[in-house]
């Protein structure tokens, strides 16, 4: 994967740079030297890398940090970052039948293109990234042959809005496992709780993926790996302080993630002690709620950040 040279940023900047009083929007070249789009309007600040159309800041007016982003996290080509929303797609965790292909997917760690900017009479800014896989290398390609084109509108206001669009442009039925994979800031887990969740069924991964019952709201008091099914409702992280709600479309999973200390200490990249500042609530389609989707056919998966 190569980055976008000096030229390419300053054509994107001709492009769809935003100059206003109340609205910016510019292309820089980022940490290790991957291409980061910043933007800033009355509502709030983002920063978002163009490898996997990956958000790794947003900062509403008035408020901290939403999304936690590792102190010890790698930029490099080709490579995936800790924190900020990776985009998991076209499979979720383990490929299903080749070990040797990425965890997750590809798309977290291809470059995307820039659709178009849009600034929004609220306010607000979106900009929309597209991920084609008909013009991926050959390498991606093998993994997956289908004709198929990937959306992803990010909207950056006082709430954060994203939607994920998969078009089957080719001939045969397609199945797709994909998640928003948000990191979230929580200052301190082990005094955060996940509201909207009790008395669903979900699948732990840490106790060989055993089906179990959610009992009250979830807490973090060691590894929690789950995957929990069918669970369309909103649900809302709680930390004492503040509160993040999450309302989504067309995501029927719920996946909650906390690597807590031995797993983190082995991962190598979770920062000091950075397990405990952070906890992934992720909107997705996995394990048994997996997508299928016609030749000809699409299904968008959309999701809204907002503090209460």
């Amino acid at each position: 994967m190569t980055n976008l040279n000096t030229a390419d940023i300053s054509e994107l900047n001709q492009r769809y740079a935003i100059a206003e009083n109340e609205r910016q929007l510019v292309f820089k070249t980022g940490e290790g030297g991957l291409p980061v789009v910043e933007i800033q309007n009355q509502l709030a600040t983002a920063v978002i890398g163009l490898q996997g159309a990956h958000l790794l800041s947003w900062i509403p007016r008035g408020e901290e940090e939403v999304i936690w982003l590792s102190e010890a996290a790698t930029f490099a080509p080709g490579k995936s970052v800790r924190g900020g929303i990776p985009v998991c797609w076209p499979w979720f965790g383990a490929h299903e039948s080749n070990p040797t292909f990425p965890a997750h997917g590809f798309a977290r760690t291809t470059m995307w293109a820039v659709a178009d900017v849009f600034p929004l009479e609220s306010g607000e800014i979106q900009i929309n990234f597209e991920l084609n896989t008909e013009v991926l290398d050959a390498s991606l390609q093998k993994m997956w042959p289908q004709q198929t084109r990937l959306t992803y509108n990010i909207t950056i206001g006082q709430s954060l809005s994203l939607e994920l669009t998969t078009s089957n442009n080719s001939e045969e039925t397609i199945t797709i496992g994909q998640a928003l994979h948000t990191y979230f800031n929580v200052g301190d887990v082990t005094r955060t709780i996940i509201l909207g969740l009790d008395g669903t069924e979900y699948l732990d991964k840490p106790d060989g993926f055993k089906r179990k019952k959610q009992s009250g709201p979830v807490r973090i008091e060691n590894e929690v790996d789950r995957v929990y099914l069918q669970t369309p409702d909103d649900v809302v992280i709680d930390n004492g302080v503040r509160k993040i709600s999450i309302s989504k479309q067309g995501s029927h999973s719920t996946i909650v993630w906390n690597p807590w200390q031995a797993v983190a200490e082995k991962m190598g990249d979770l920062g000091k002690e950075g397990y405990l500042k952070m906890l992934c609530v992720e909107s997705a389609n996995a394990a048994e709620d997996t997508i299928v989707i016609k030749p000809g056919g699409q299904h968008s998966l959309s999701v809204v950040y907002k503090l209460e």
